[in-house]
C-alpha cells in the first residue's frame, strides 16, 4: 500500500470516527469520547488532508460544524447567521501564528484582542422583536436548529422583555448547568442507581431537549450571552461595546473578558483563566480569543467552517499520580455496593480532590487495582475525577468487595450479567435510609421538609423502618427533635399528609421499584388506573405495554410477588394514600392506535396535537413504521412523510386529525 493509499484509508476511518461521534455528542448529547480524544481524531484528518488536499471530501466533518437534528424532536429552525464554531488551538504557539494571519491580513494594522472564557455548555440563539422574546433555538449543524422556545423561557435569566424595543435583536449563548445543580443531580441519580450524567455539558443539553419543559425547569439551567448575530435599530462598533450594551439590556453576559493590546496579553489571560477555572460556578473547557473591532472582522471574513477573526484555546486535560490510600464501599438504594477510591489529595483543574468512583469490581478487575498502588487520576469532563490506570503496582492483591454487606453484614450476590454486587436485605439499614429519602423526593411524593438529614434523624431517633411509618408520626413525637419546633413539626406532619394526595404514578416511583422509573410510573399508572389493577396484572399484561420491556415487567412482578411488598402497600392505603390515577385518558377511543406526528401544524403545537391524541388513549411514537396507524403531517414534513407515503400509511393534516378525534367523541 503506498502512502497515499494508506492516508486515503485512514482519513475514511476517520471521518466515520469523527461522524459518529458528532452524532453522540450534538444529537444524542451521550459522548463516548472525551474532548481531547475527539480533538486528537479531528487534528489527524486536518493533517492528511492539509498533506494531501485532493482526499478532502465535500462532506468531510473538518468543513462543517455539529450535527444534523433529530426528527420529529422539536420544529427545525432555519439560521439566518449561521451559528458557525471557532477553529480550536491547543499550544502559546498556535495561538501567536493566529496572530500573525490576522496581522497580516488587516496589513499590519493595530490590533485590540479580547479573550473570554469558554463555557462547555450548549450554544443557542434568542430572538427578540420590538423588544419581546419570541423564540430560541440550537444551534444544530449551524444551518438549521430546533425550537426549544419554551424550554428557554424556564432559564429565569433570560430577560423576556427587554428595555428597549428593539425591532429586531438575535444573541447567542451558551446554556449552561451551574456546577452546584450538576453535583446535586448527580449525587440523586447515583442515591437511586442510575446512570449519572458525564458532564455538566451532557447535562445541559439533556436538560434543554426535555419534551416536557416541566422537567427543564426542575434542572436550575442557566445561560451566558457571548455575541449579537443581528441586531436593527442601533449599532455597535466592537465586540466590547456589544457586551456592555447587552448587559444593559439585562442580559447575563460572558464574565471576565478583557481587552488586550497584543497577543502576548492574550495568552497571558488565557493562563489567567485557566488558573482561575476552578473557581467558576460553571464548567469551561477553554478560552476565547476575538478581534475586538467588527470592522475589521469584516475584512478578515471567514473560512467554510470558521470565522478568521477568533480561535478557541482548549486547555488540555489534566492528570496527576498520587497513591491508593483505601476503598470506602457504600450501598445504594437498590442494595448496590459502590466502591470509591480514597487517594493522596492532588489538585486537577483548579480543585483539590482525593477521592473517586470505582464503579464496580469488573472496573476495578480491568486495571488491577490494589490498595497502596500509584494510580493516575484526571477530571472527567473536567468534573468528575476518574481513575485512568495504575502506575505502579504496590505488590498488594487487587481489591475485592466484600461478600457482606459493609451496613448490615448479611450476604452479598450478583445477579446473572449484572455488573453490580448487591445486597439482599430488605431491611439493610443503608437501604431504608435510601429508600426513605427516594420516596420523599420531588420526583416521586414531594414531601417538602423531608430531605437527607430529616430521614437521617428520623430513622436515627427510631421513629421510621418503611414509609409506613410517615403516615404514623404524630407532631408531638417531632416537636421535642433536635432542629424540630413545635410549627416546624406541624409544618412537616402537613407536608406528609399533603403527599397522601398524589397521583398513584408518584407513589410507584417512590416505591423505588429496580428498573422502574418516572416515565415508567406514569405508564403503569394510566394503563391500569389503580394498585388494585396493577397488582392484578401478569406478565403478559404489562410487556403489552409499549416501552416497557420483559426486565422492567420482571422486576415489577418480583416486587409484587413479596408479602412485605404487598402488605406495605396495603397499610399505605389504610392510612390514607391514594392508589388510583388521576391522569388517565378520558376515553379510549383510539386504544390500540399508533399516531406520528411530523412538521408544523396551522393551530395545533405537537404537544397539544399529542394531549388530544393521547387523551383518547392513542400512542404518539417518533418513528414511522408499518404499525403506524397514522402519520399527522404539517407543513415542512420531512422524511416520516415520504416513508408513511412509501409504506401506505394513512396521512391527516391537522383537519383531518380534528375530524377523526369528533368521530370518535360521537
Amino acid at each position: 500500500m503506498t502512502p497515499k493509499e494508506a492516508a486515503a484509508a485512514r482519513s475514511a476511518e476517520l471521518r466515520g470516527l469523527i461522524e459518529r461521534c458528532n452524532y453522540e455528542y450534538h444529537v444524542l448529547d451521550n459522548p463516548t469520547l472525551e474532548d481531547f480524544e475527539y480533538d486528537a481524531l479531528t487534528r489527524e484528518l486536518r493533517a492528511i488532508e492539509a498533506e494531501y488536499p485532493e482526499l478532502a471530501t465535500p462532506d468531510s466533518p473538518t468543513q462543517k460544524v455539529g450535527a444534523p437534528i433529530l426528527e420529529n424532536t422539536f420544529a427545525p429552525v432555519q439560521h439566518e447567521v449561521q451559528m458557525g464554531s471557532l477553529q480550536d488551538v491547543f499550544s502559546t504557539g498556535e495561538v501567536v501564528q493566529f496572530d500573525q494571519r490576522v496581522r497580516e491580513r488587516l496589513g499590519n494594522l493595530p490590533v485590540e484582542y479580547v479573550v473570554e472564557p469558554k463555557i462547555d455548555g450548549l450554544s443557542v440563539s434568542l430572538e427578540y422583536r420590538d423588544g419581546i422574546f419570541v423564540r430560541g433555538s440550537t444551534r444544530g449543524d449551524g444551518f438549521v436548529g430546533e425550537d426549544v422556545t419554551e424550554n428557554l423561557r424556564t432559564i429565569r435569566s433570560i430577560p423576556k422583555t427587554l428595555p428597549e424595543a428593539l425591532p429586531f435583536l438575535e444573541v447567542r449563548g451558551e446554556v449552561y448547568l451551574p456546577l452546584e445543580n450538576f453535583s446535586k443531580i448527580v449525587a440523586q441519580q447515583e442515591l437511586n442507581d442510575e446512570r449519572p450524567f458525564k458532564n455538566p455539558r451532557n447535562a445541559a443539553a439533556g436538560s434543554l431537549r426535555q419534551k416536557d419543559p416541566r422537567v427543564t425547569a426542575k434542572r436550575m439551567l442557566d445561560l451566558l450571552v457571548f455575541n449579537i448575530q443581528q441586531m436593527e435599530g442601533r449599532q455597535a462598533a466592537s465586540h466590547t461595546e456589544s457586551l456592555d450594551l447587552l448587559r444593559s439590556y439585562g442580559f447575563p453576559v460572558i464574565p471576565n473578558f478583557h481587552a488586550v493590546d497584543t497577543i502576548d496579553e492574550a495568552i497571558a489571560e488565557i493562563g489567567e483563566i485557566g488558573e482561575r477555572r476552578g473557581e467558576n460556578p460553571y464548567d469551561i473547557d477553554g478560552a476565547v480569543v476575538k478581534v475586538n473591532s467588527f470592522a475589521q472582522r469584516e475584512t478578515l471574513g471567514s473560512t467554510a467552517k470558521f470565522p478568521r477573526w477568533a480561535v478557541a484555546y482548549k486547555y488540555p486535560p489534566e492528570e496527576k499520580e498520587t497513591t491508593l490510600l483505601a476503598v470506602e464501599v457504600k450501598v445504594g438504594r437498590t442494595g448496590a455496593l459502590t466502591p470509591t477510591a480514597v487517594f493522596e489529595p492532588i489538585s486537577l483543574a483548579g480543585t483539590t480532590v482525593s477521592r473517586a468512583v470505582l464503579h464496580n469490581q469488573d472496573f476495578i478487575d480491568e486495571k488491577q487495582i490494589a490498595v497502596g498502588d500509584v494510580i493516575r487520576v484526571r477530571k472527567a469532563g473536567e468534573i468528575i475525577p476518574e481513575v485512568l490506570s495504575v502506575v505502579r503496582h504496590s505488590g498488594n492483591p487487587v481489591y475485592h468487595l466484600p461478600d457482606r454487606c459493609p451496613s448490615c453484614g448479611q450476604p452479598v450476590s450478583r445477579d446473572g450479567d449484572d455488573a453490580a454486587i448487591r445486597c439482599q436485605n430488605l431491611a439493610c439499614p443503608a437501604q431504608l435510609l435510601r429508600n426513605l429519602i427516594h420516596f420523599a423526593s420531588r420526583d416521586a411524593m414531594d414531601i417538602e421538609g423531608l430531605g437527607e438529614a430529616m430521614v437521617e434523624l428520623l430513622v436515627g431517633e427510631g421513629l421510621l423502618a418503611s414509609p409506613v411509618d410517615l403516615y404514623r408520626l404524630r407532631t408531638e413525637q417531632l416537636s421535642g427533635l433536635e432542629r424540630l419546633g413545635e410549627k416546624s413539626a406541624a409544618n412537616l406532619i402537613a407536608a406528609i399528609g399533603h403527599s397522601k394526595g398524589n397521583d398513584l404514578s408518584r407513589l410507584l416511583f417512590g416505591l423505588g421499584i429496580r428498573n422502574i422509573g418516572q416515565k415508567a410510573s406514569q405508564l403503569l399508572a394510566r394503563r391500569f388506573g389503580s394498585m388494585d389493577g396493577l397488582l392484578r396484572a401478569d406478565r403478559e399484561s404489562l410487556t403489552a405495554i409499549d416501552s416497557l420491556g420483559e426486565v422492567m415487567a420482571d422486576s415489577l412482578l418480583s416486587f409484587f410477588a413479596q408479602d412485605e411488598n404487598r402488605m406495605m402497600i396495603a397499610q399505605l392505603a389504610s392510612l390514607g394514600v391514594n392508589m388510583t390515577c388521576f391522569d388517565r385518558p378520558a376515553s379510549d377511543r383510539l386504544a390500540g392506535l399508533t399516531f406520528v406526528l411530523t412538521g408544523t401544524l396551522p393551530s395545533l403545537t405537537r404537544g397539544e396535537a399529542a394531549s388530544l391524541i393521547e387523551g383518547q388513549g392513542g400512542k404518539v411514537s417518533g418513528s414511522v413504521s408499518k404499525k403506524t396507524s397514522y402519520v399527522v403531517a404539517g407543513e415542512e414534513a420531512g422524511s416520516k412523510l415520504t416513508k408513511a407515503q412509501s409504506l401506505g400509511v394513512p396521512v391527516l393534516d391537522e383537519a383531518g386529525l380534528l375530524v377523526l378525534l369528533e368521530e370518535k367523541r360521537s
